[in-house]
């Protein structure tokens, strides 16, 4: 076999490798969505099961807003906040006039003029976050949609740069950055991975979400930054 035949089959292998797992992806739904989030025994909003959509029958919807804004304090960790986001926009697809009306709140909590340093970072990122979720959402919706607000990824990346370096919001970034595909989702990936700490709940996350570019999270490291050189 000659080199230029070897080099041939590799390069098709690795593609075909890589459109299979871009494929797992596609096929998951959207990341925001339908990807929960491992929170262990945090406290989020009431949920049913396992499954990304298992809502509490016995939830009354009506407190969604008003439940999620109370769970989005400001000692609740980063991963926590996406979990009761991702839970907050499934339960708001029953009723997109209160997806609606929670996007309001954040919103109007993240442009408050007294808000400052982490709170205000904090805020931006509740805001924008839920805006790239409800935006995926609305992939589900045949008779309700949510309203368009634009500028939820940049909110995430204001809030980023007022946060300084958080390993957690650049994960979160890295799956906005998904779908669109944005040129900026391999740095946050990468940043992800390179400030989560082995076994943390941070680098569970990472594996479960990017597991087809490594089964463990060494392996995912590895990948991930040695693909930056």
């Amino acid at each position: 076999m000659t080199n230029k035949l070897l080099r041939s089959l590799l390069l098709s292998f690795i593609l075909a490798s890589t459109m299979m797992a871009w494929a797992q992806i596609a096929w998951a739904g959207p990341p925001l969505v339908c990807w929960p989030f491992d929170i262990g025994n945090a406290k989020s909003l009431p949920w049913g099961g396992s499954g990304w959509h298992a809502t509490n029958s016995d939830y009354d919807i009506h407190r969604l807003v008003d439940d999620t804004l109370a769970l989005l304090s400001a000692d609740a960790p980063v991963l926590v906040r996406m979990e009761t986001l991702r839970r907050a926009t499934v339960y708001a697809m029953k009723d997109s006039l209160i997806g609606n009306q929670l996007y309001s709140r954040l919103a109007a909590r993240a442009q408050d003029v007294h808000q400052k340093g982490n709170s205000e970072a904090l805020a931006l990122f509740d805001a924008g976050y839920l805006a790239e979720s409800l935006k995926q959402a609305n992939v589900f919706s045949t008779d309700q949609k949510f309203a368009s607000n634009p500028g939820g990824y940049s909110s995430v990346l204001k809030a980023i740069a007022l946060r300084g370096n958080d390993p957690e919001m650049e994960f979160a970034a890295a799956l906005i950055s998904i779908e669109p595909r944005r040129s900026d989702h391999p740095e946050h990936l990468q940043k992800a991975v390179a400030g989560a700490s082995e076994n943390s709940q941070l680098a569970r996350n990472l594996v479960g979400h990017f597991g087809g570019q490594g089964k463990t999270f060494a392996e995912l490291r590895s990948n991930v930054l040695s693909a930056k050189k």
